[in-house]
C-alpha cells in the first residue's frame, strides 16, 4: 500500500518506518523543515533504539521519504495516518489539540477524492467526531473522507518493537465495516496474521483506550510505591514485596516497579488529561483514585530530596552532589517530566551544586537546564561529591563498581531511588547507601 504519516515525532516517525518494514510504501510530513532534513537522511533528531536502522535502511531503498508539503502528502496516497503531538495546554491538564486541528485543517483542501483519515494522537473522548465535521466541511471529497481511530501504545525504547509486534491493535470506527476498516485491516495485514488480538470498536472506546491504560498504569506504579513509603517505615523490602504480589495472575509483576515514580511525555500527561476529560463529563468522583495516584509520584521525588537532606543537613549550599540520570527512563533522550530533573533542579534551588550525568540525555538536559552543571563520565562526575543520586536506571550504572568510587568522593553516601544497585556490594566497598522502600 501507499500510506502517509502526518506528523514525524516519536510517534510518527517510529510509525513510518514501520510501516515501510512492514513493506508499505511511506511518506512522512511535517512542517518543520530541518527535522525533514535529518529524517530523509535516515537520522532521527532524538534516540529511539533500532529506528535509525530502519530510517536507514527504507529511505536508502527509497520506499520511505520525508516532505513539508500537504499538498505532496494529498496526492501520494488515501491512506492519512496522523501522530502530531498533544501536549498538556499552558497552566491547565487538559490536552491541547492546536496541532491536531491544524494538521487537519492543512490537509483537508488537498483532498480531492475517498480518502481514510486515522488519527493516532492520544486525545479526550469526543474528539473523532469534531475531526470528521472538519474534513466533511474543509476537504473538497466533503463527505467522502472517513475517520478512524488508531490509538498508539508504545513506549518509549521499545517504540519499533511495540508498534511492528504489538500486544493488541485497536481500530474505532463510526460505521461498522466500512472501507476505512478494510483499508486499515491491509495496512496492519502482517501484524494481524501474526495473531495479535484486534478489537474493533467504535470511536469513543478508541479515544479512551490510550488514555485509561496510562491511567491504570500509574495507579499501578504509584500503588507499589505507596507500599515502599510503608516499608520504609516498617523495615521491609518492597522490591520483594512486588514479586511476591506479582506471582498473583491477577495482579502480576509487569509495570509494578517501585522507585522514583513515572514521567516522560505520555504517562503524566494522559493520567492528568483523562482525569480533567472526566471532570467536563460530571465523572469526577470516578477518577479520585487517578488524582491520587498522581500525587504519590509526586511525592516519591519529594522523598528524595528530603533524604539528600537528612544526609547533609538540612542547609544544602556549598554542598555537592551528584546525580547518576536525567532522561525520564534509560535507552531514551527525553527529559519530558523527568523525575531525575526534577529533583536535580529542586536540590540546586535549595543551594546545592548539582553536576547531572547521563549516556543520552544530556545536550537536552543542558538546554532546559543550563543553571545545572553536567558530566560526560559517571565515574568523573562523583570527584568531590558530598552524595551520589541514582535517579535513572541506565544499565551502565548498575555496572560500575562502586569501589572506584569510593575514595573519589568527600563521603562515600549514595541514595538508590531506582532499586537497581547492588546493597550488599555498594556497603562492602564502603558506602552509606539508602534504597528507595527498604530499611
Amino acid at each position: 500500500m501507499k500510506m502517509t504519516v502526518v506528523g514525524c515525532g516519536y510517534l510518527g516517525a517510529t510509525h513510518a518506518a514501520c510501516m515501510a518494514e512492514l513493506g508499505h510504501e511511506v511518506l512522512g510530513m511535517d512542517s518543520d523543515i530541518d527535522k525533514v532534513h535529518t529524517l530523509n537522511t535516515g537520522k532521527a533528531p532524538f534516540f529511539e533504539r533500532d529506528l535509525d536502522d530502519l530510517l536507514t535502511k527504507h529511505t536508502e531503498r527509497g520506499q520511505l521519504r520525508f516532505t513539508a508539503s500537504y499538498q505532496e502528502a494529498a496526492a501520494f496516497a488515501d491512506l492519512h495516518f496522523i501522530g502530531v503531538g498533544t501536549p498538556q495546554q499552558p497552566g491547565s491538564d487538559a490536552y491541547d489539540l492546536t496541532h491536531l486541528f491544524d494538521a487537519v485543517r492543512q490537509l483537508a483542501p488537498h483532498l480531492a477524492g475517498p480518502a481514510v483519515v486515522a488519527v493516532k494522537s492520544t486525545v479526550p473522548v469526543g474528539t473523532a467526531p469534531r475531526i470528521a465535521e472538519l474534513l466533511h466541511e474543509h476537504a473538497p471529497a466533503g463527505d467522502r473522507i472517513e475517520v478512524a481511530w488508531n490509538p498508539e501504545f508504545l513506549r518509549e525504547s521499545s517504540a519499533v518493537e511495540d508498534t511492528l509486534r504489538p500486544d493488541r491493535l485497536v481500530l474505532g470506527f463510526n460505521t461498522p465495516r466500512s472501507w476505512a476498516e478494510t483499508m486499515l485491516r491491509q495496512a496492519f495485514g502482517k501484524i494481524i496474521e501474526a495473531g495479535v488480538p484486534t478489537i474493533v470498536t467504535d470511536w469513543a472506546t478508541a479515544e479512551l483506550a490510550k488514555g485509561a491504560a496510562n491511567s491504570f498504569l500509574a495507579t499501578k506504579i504509584s500503588f507499589i510505591n505507596a507500599m515502599a513509603e510503608v516499608c520504609e517505615k516498617t523495615g521491609a523490602n518492597v522490591a520483594e514485596l512486588a514479586d511476591i504480589l506479582g506471582h498473583d495472575i491477577r495482579i502480576g509483576r509487569r509495570g509494578m516497579r517501585p522507585g522514583l515514580g513515572f514521567g516522560g511525555g505520555c504517562l503524566p500527561k494522559d493520567l492528568r488529561g483523562f482525569i480533567t476529560r472526566a471532570v467536563e463529563l460530571d465523572a469526577d468522583q470516578a477518577v479520585g483514585i487517578l488524582r491520587e495516584a498522581d500525587t504519590v509520584n509526586t511525592r516519591r521525588r519529594r522523598r528524595v530530596i528530603d533524604l539528600a537532606r537528612e544526609e547533609l543537613g538540612p542547609d544544602l549550599r556549598g554542598k555537592r552532589i551528584t546525580v547518576w540520570g536525567a532522561a525520564f527512563k534509560p535507552e531514551t533522550d527525553d527529559i519530558r517530566d523527568s523525575p531525575a530533573l526534577a529533583v536535580a533542579q529542586a536540590l540546586h534551588d535549595h543551594g546545592a551544586s548539582v553536576t547531572v550525568t547521563d549516556p543520552k540525555a544530556l545536550d537536552n538536559a543542558r538546554k532546559l537546564h543550563p543553571e545545572l552543571d553536567y558530566a560526560d563520565d559517571p565515574i568523573a562526575a562523583t570527584e568531590d561529591c558530598d552524595l551520589l543520586l541514582h535517579l535513572t536506571e541506565w544499565p551502565q550504572f548498575a555496572h560500575i563498581d562502586p569501589k572506584r568510587l569510593a575514595s573519589r568522593t568527600t563521603s562515600p553516601k549514595v541514595i538508590d531511588a531506582r532499586g537497581t544497585l547492588n546493597t550488599d556490594q555498594w556497603r562492602r566497598a564502603g558506602w552509606i547507601i539508602q534504597a528507595l522502600g527498604r530499611a
